[in-house]
């Protein structure tokens, strides 16, 4: 025994052994050491979910726009990008997504997480016309795969010709089409754009005959009217206007009215039951939307649109002005626009 007791001696030397003072010191700090336990155990536990739950939004919002950097859509996007941070305390920052005519960047939003943290701003080209037009191209369903959150623009669409032409007015333009059928040409960006649609529209309330001259965009629609090629154009007044300054053009009808230009007439103030198709871009998101994303998004978005001073801005831009639309009026007018839209197309053939 005692030779065992030596040996257990040399492995465990007395000194290594705890005294009764330093076992009564680290019972105390294992005391004071508890708390500090817990509180870390809650905030592992309890901590962590409650800042995952904060209130949206919490972190920036991607803002797409289906058009290229320093286009008219990016400028005016960027506008309302600024204003509604500003509302929302959060940074929102705008993503150029062009192609497809607006379809590629929207198809992005449409597909996008449903968190209110991917947003776009998106045109009636990509919900109305290109479902109709170009059916193949789209992939998503204006109406039931994308939420509206509120339309923030309008761009006129109009009917002009040359300043030095007989018409001064869209009356007497009409009366020459009625005595003289198909002899006045109408350029537009394209068959079945918006401003194809509403010759059509013209076609069918007055009951003239107008020959129709498609082109691919761009500027060539209005230099064919400048240069006699054609007697007419239809196209959106902000391309028009520029040249009614310089005294070569004339607008004749305007389709939808706004203080930048009050003596030119709309369809309905000329006594036709019908206005023209209108330009527009709005806010959307992919649909199925928290409740508490759109209780925080949507009241943003309309006092962004409605702030004066980024109103009075976007205005200053010829052609382009500001109309607060709320979601559910937003999502009335794409339904009525591509039910005008679908019936033309059926009419003219560009859709079986």
């Amino acid at each position: 025994m005692d030779e065992r007791g030596k040996i257990v001696r040399r492995m465990v030397p007395k000194q290594v052994l705890p005294s009764h003072a330093e076992k009564e010191g680290l019972m105390k700090r294992l005391v004071l050491l508890i708390p500090f336990l817990s509180f870390m155990a809650y905030v592992l536990l309890i901590g962590v979910p409650s800042l995952q739950a904060q209130p949206y939004p919490n972190h920036p919002i991607q803002l797409v726009v289906p058009n290229v950097a320093g286009s008219t859509m990016d400028i005016l996007a960027r506008i309302l990008a600024e204003d509604m941070g500003k509302i929302l305390g959060v940074q929102i920052i705008p993503m150029n997504k062009p192609g497809g005519g607006t379809v590629l960047g929207t198809d992005v939003v449409a597909r996008s997480k449903k968190d209110g943290y991917t947003l776009g701003y998106v045109s009636n080209a990509a919900l109305v016309n290109a479902p109709i037009i170009n059916p193949e191209s789209v992939s998503y369903d204006p109406l039931k795969d994308l939420e509206p959150l509120g339309l923030h623009i309008f761009f006129p669409l109009a009917i002009a010709v040359q300043e030095s032409s007989p018409w001064k007015t869209f009356g007497e333009w009409i009366d020459y089409a009625k005595k003289n059928p198909g002899k006045i040409r109408v350029s537009t960006m394209g068959l079945g754009s918006a401003p194809h649609f509403n010759l059509e529209i013209i076609q069918s309330l007055t009951g003239v005959q107008l020959t129709h001259v498609p082109f691919k965009g761009g500027e060539s629609v209005i230099t064919a009217v400048l240069g006699g090629h054609v007697e007419a154009t239809s196209d959106q007044i902000a391309k028009i206007i520029p040249h009614v300054e310089t005294g070569k053009m004339r607008v004749l009808l305007v389709s939808k009215k706004s203080l930048q230009y009050p003596n030119i007439p709309t369809m309905t103030e000329l006594g036709y039951n019908q206005e023209l198709l209108s330009g527009w871009f709005g806010l959307f998101a992919p649909a199925g939307l928290p409740e508490d994303v759109k209780r925080a998004l949507i009241p943003a978005i309309e006092n962004a649109i409605k702030n004066p001073e980024a109103r009075a801005k976007i205005e200053k831009i010829v052609g382009f002005f500001v109309d607060y639309k709320s979601p559910t009026e937003l999502k009335k007018f794409i339904q009525e626009d591509s039910e005008k839209n679908l019936a033309i197309a059926l009419k003219l053939g560009l859709r079986k």
